[in-house]
């Protein structure tokens, strides 16, 4: 049996994405035996970007309004300047990802993907990473911030930027594995 077997993991993501933060941990969850369903704001495929050119295009599986929570084992953001950007003001994507720890659900983001979490207000107290770029806005929403290639904070895996990515996929793949945590809804906010 796969490590990942019988798990379903939801990458969520939109227009803007960076292609190396969704790609690369999509193939090592596959690779380890998930399910994997993009689930964006829209459907149809969403448009990636490499180092803010064109890049590759994914097909998303479920658009977030139709998305439940209850359907899967946990959630990975990735990161990119537009996707978190978009992302961070959806109403549905928030409260799904407040769903995921409220579940006390694994969850991954990595590079600037963590705003989305800042924006649903899961932050504090926790330790995280993130780009350089948004390390203070973590600090500023309660995280403890370290500046570490991976960060794992009771279920919360977290990274900086794509020179991250194999160190990230490990992890993920460990926490994914290791399901629910008792201490990962800690953070919400009341």
């Amino acid at each position: 049996m796969s490590k990942l077997e019988n798990k379903k993991i939801a990458i969520i993501a939109t227009d803007g994405f960076e292609q190396s933060e969704l790609f690369s941990p999509l193939d090592a969850l596959k690779e380890a035996g998930a399910k994997v369903d993009v689930v964006s704001v829209k459907s149809g495929e969403i448009q990636g970007v490499e180092h803010g050119e064109k890049g590759k295009s994914i097909k998303v599986d479920q658009e977030i309004a139709h998305a439940d929570i209850n359907e899967f084992d946990g959630i990975l953001i990735p990161g990119g300047l537009y996707n978190p950007d978009a992302l961070r003001q959806n109403d549905k994507v928030l409260s799904f990802v407040r769903g995921a720890f409220e579940r006390k659900m694994p969850v991954a983001s990595i590079c600037h993907g963590p705003q989305v979490l800042i924006s649903a207000d899961v932050v504090k107290g926790r330790k995280m990473t993130g780009f350089a770029a948004i390390q203070k806005d973590l600090e500023n929403a309660g995280a403890n911030v370290t500046d570490e290639e991976v960060v794992v904070d009771q279920g919360l895996v977290t990274s900086r930027n794509p020179d991250d990515l194999a160190a990230f996929n490990r992890k993920i793949v460990e926490e994914f594995c290791e399901g629910k945590h008792d201490r990962q809804a800690k953070s919400v906010a009341a």
